[in-house]
């Protein structure tokens, strides 16, 4: 059945007045300052809406206080969702009593969500990692599981012991880490630093479960795999930059919950602009509610979307036709492929059930706007074709002109600091490592559980891999089943009862160094405001303490080979950050002196003091041709960083390099297998060959264009989705505490009113959702704002989170019990989180 949305001001489903209250109201529920979507400021101008007389607000009688005014204020981060907010943290007798925005950013314009606060929870909390613990009893995995506390010098020795011995048995590559967005900037350099004096090529990052895909597409198409352009003014043209956009493409973000205070900024400029503002989403959300217009296709099916919008703006010529002459190649391929292929819009509607008009003119609108802005999250990176989705709205993006430009781009979130953070060469000869397992840390449970490629026995985490990984109870053998394991966190999360040792970190207010607002590249100084917790340390501290514990135990190398690749100074950031910035000549200009005496972030790349910075890429600006040379000497002169200095849609060259993984260059349309309506799909092979995207590592193989069926459907006839639970959440950690407890402790499941009378299932209900992996519990949610053959179902959850028991919460199995890790984008290792073939039942 064709779905048509109910319009964002329908009288059944929540209107901007009643979202914007939502957001004031959750706020109040903060026990700190200034918790909420909008400043004062911006409240009032809302008054309207919010059914308030202008100055109605009530005054803030905490000022004038003497037991409340802060002695000091120390500026931190809020680490808790990438808008990376700067936290004015007020101290009174040591202790924070208030948290507040910072004014003086015109971006933040004194902003916080109900999130930023909440940083406080993470300090004062009785349920903190407080020493180095050592397993002494359980069977791993057992809540009841032993550990008893140690000194940091036995636990860090204990690791070092045991990592060497695998390498001393020629098992070096047998040694895994994965690293987290929670940790101080350049923890990744020095874990990576560490795993080549080991001679492991397993090191990796949190991207495959977070927003890598975007990021390797915008590579590969424009040369630099980050956020195109940034918000607020451009210091080197004075002018607005996102801000400009006179039309927003939202797919597969939901920015006002995930992104609420940059996403603020961009409904201020709107009311300037008057940009047209469109969201497409399977479900209505916050954003979609403030949208212009709201489109639900089905999930998974946005590149098909995407490529009915290329052949209308190609075929009927409304591409930029000098931008193209001038700066694209492999144009004229992509027209013919789209007309061979017959990717009408047509042809896209019946796959995604959003008619065929729609899309007409969506496209239309977009190649017609000038500036238009994309912006993509999870909801595209976490699809198997996550890759391919991106490279075609790059594409989309490139044909209409739309990059390079003030107000435009491709605005894909990604989570990886912006370039590399180079440290001083070694000085020593390495061992060779080999070829790196899978990318994505759901490869490690296949390696450990099957020995393909070959098998891990020994990984360290920064993150919760119980959680955030596909098919849990797979993860979960998996990590039962590893000869050594040591976790690093904050509290004892699901996965820390699986581990050997247990690394205690401190949070984002226990610590000095810089932060990143993730989407922009937008970087900030940050204090130290609180003393750290307990025998707590940062991750940068704790990696650099295990490599001089291996320097005490290595018997084949002196300590040197250590110690004088990790010098203790580092152990001070100061000290660490002037040697990455040293060594990284696209970095040269952010100094820490240069960062605290702004309000403002400031942009990378970055080479020299005086530079400002750069907002857009690829702008014709020299600002930029001086950031990009800085990059690196071969981009002297190019605007777009890729080999022949222009956006490549199509070489040979690019062709080639993708082929042997199952890929081309030119988009070949798959999806899902458990998408709905038999669309094509695709099929992995059992070998291993090298992945072009990131050269050290192996991937499978793929098959794309696999006719698909229907034989899940029989039994599992609905398309499952996760997701964010609400504004309240940002990944597990938000689960410790006690606000976002309070405020959204409980896991509610959106399904359609159809679908639930179909099912028994009235609101507010016990029910269970299953899929061909597993079934977990949740609490039903009846609303409109759904389509009918869809639930969406919030991750993040956990049955460890222990703080949600004050409430009555219920302990939840993980979401990923329900989605299949075998189901993958081949090239960035995203793993496809956005559908499952599931069902739902009313709870026995």
């Amino acid at each position: 059945m064709t779905y048509h949305p109910v319009s964002p001001h329908d009288d059944n489903g929540p209107s901007r007045r009643t979202v914007l209250q939502g957001a004031l109201l959750s706020g109040t529920a903060a026990t700190f300052s200034l918790p909420t979507l909008l400043p004062l400021a911006a409240q009032a101008s809302f008054s309207d809406e919010l059914g308030q007389e202008p100055g109605s607000e009530m005054p803030d009688f905490s000022q004038g206080s003497a037991a409340l005014h802060p002695d000091t204020v120390l500026t931190s981060a809020c680490q808790f969702c990438n808008c990376n907010c700067r936290l004015r943290v007020g101290m009174k007798a040591g202790r924070v009593i208030e948290v507040r925005g910072e004014p003086a950013d015109p971006v933040q314009a004194g902003n916080l969500c109900i999130k930023g606060p909440m940083m406080t929870e993470l300090v004062y909390n009785r349920l903190r990692l407080t020493s180095p613990l050592k397993r002494v009893s359980g069977t791993k995995g057992d809540p009841d599981s032993r550990f008893e506390p140690v000194s940091w010098n036995e636990a860090l020795d204990i690791v070092a012991t045991r990592l060497l011995a695998l390498r001393d048995q020629g098992e070096a590559r047998a040694i895994a880490n994965r690293t987290t967005g929670r940790q101080p900037r350049g923890t990744g350099a020095l874990v990576h630093r560490l795993f080549r004096l080991l001679g492991s090529p397993n090191d990796t990052d949190v991207g495959p479960v977070c927003n890598d895909s975007g990021g390797n597409a915008l590579a590969e198409t424009f040369g630099l795999g980050y956020f195109t352009n940034g918000y607020g003014i451009d210091p080197a043209t004075g002018k607005p930059d996102l801000e400009s956009a006179r039309y927003l493409l939202l797919l597969g973000t939901n920015q006002a919950e995930t992104h609420p205070v940059t996403f603020a900024d961009l409904l201020r400029a709107r009311r300037r602009t008057r940009a047209r503002l469109v969201v497409v989403d399977p479900r209505r959300t916050p954003t979609s509610v403030i949208a212009d217009e709201w489109i639900a296709p089905k999930p998974h099916t946005d590149f098909a979307l995407v490529l009915g919008m290329l052949h209308e703006v190609i075929l009927k010529e409304l591409y930029d036709k000098r931008f193209v002459d001038r700066w694209v190649l492999g144009f004229t391929e992509l027209r013919d492929h789209l007309a061979a292929m017959e990717y009408t819009p047509e042809w896209a509607a019946k796959i995604t059930d959003v008619p065929a008009a729609t899309i007409r003119r969506l496209a239309v609108e977009y190649a017609k706007a000038k500036p238009a802005a994309i912006f993509c999250n999870a909801g595209i990176s976490h699809q198997l074709n996550a890759f391919d989705t991106y490279r075609a709205i790059a594409m989309l993006a490139a044909v209409t002109g739309n990059i390079g430009t003030p107000g435009g781009g491709c605005n894909f979130m990604h989570n990886t600091w912006p370039g590399h953070l180079e440290l001083p060469a070694l000085t020593v000869k390495v061992p060779d490592p080999g070829p790196a397992i899978p990318v994505g840390p759901d490869a490690f449970a296949d390696a450990i559980l099957t020995g393909r490629p070959y098998r891990l026995r020994a990984v360290i985490t920064e993150g919760n891999p119980l959680i955030s990984s596909a098919n849990s109870s797979k993860v979960r053998r998996a990590y039962a089943a590893l000869d050594f394991y040591v976790y690093t966190g904050l509290f004892m999360e699901e996965a820390a009862y699986y581990a050997d040792i247990i690394l205690p970190v401190c949070s984002g207010l226990e610590f000095e160094g810089v932060y990143m607002r993730r989407d922009d590249r937008a970087i900030r100084w940050q204090e130290a405001v609180v003393p750290r917790v307990g025998r707590s340390r940062p991750d940068t501290e704790i990696w650099i303490g295990l490599a001089h514990a291996m320097a005490r135990h290595d018997r084949h190398h002196p300590a040197g080979y250590w110690t004088d690749a990790f010098p203790e100074e580092w152990t001070d950031y100061k000290n660490l950050w002037d040697a990455f910035i040293t060594h990284t000549p696209a970095t040269a200009g952010m100094t820490r002196e240069r960062m605290r005496a702004r309000a403002e972030p400031l942009r990378w790349p970055c080479p020299t003091l005086d530079h400002p910075g750069v907002s857009t890429l690829y702008l014709d600006h020299p600002s930029w041709y001086e950031a990009a040379e800085a990059l690196a000497p071969t981009n002297k002169g190019k605007r777009f960083l890729t080999p022949s200095g222009k956006i490549e849609i199509f070489t040979s060259d690019l062709d080639q390099k993708l082929a042997p993984t199952g890929h081309r260059a030119l988009p070949i349309f798959y999806t899902h297998p458990e998408v709905t309506g038999a669309h094509p799909t695709l099929s992995y092979g059992r070998e291993f060959v090298p992945n072009p995207i990131y050269p050290h590592a192996l991937t499978h193989p793929v098959r794309l264009g696999v006719p698909g069926d229907e034989a899940v459907h029989k039994k599992f006839p609905l398309m499952g989705m996760t997701g964010r639970p609400s504004v309240a959440h940002f990944a597990s950690l938000t689960h410790w505490a006690h606000t976002a407890q309070q405020l959204n402790g409980l896991r509610f499941v959106q399904i359609h009113p159809e679908t639930a009378r179909r099912n028994g299932i009235a609101n507010g209900d016990t029910v269970v959702v299953e899929s061909p992996r597993g079934s977990v519990g949740a609490t039903a949610l009846i609303d409109s704002g759904i389509r009918p053959d869809t639930v969406f179902l919030p991750n993040t959850f956990g049955p460890a989170q222990e703080v949600g028991d004050l409430f009555g919460n219920p302990r939840y199995e993980v979401a990923n019990a329900l989605t299949d890790d075998t189901l993958y984008d081949n090239l960035s290792g995203q793993q496809s989180y956005k559908c499952f073939a599931c069902r739902v039942r009313k709870a026995d």
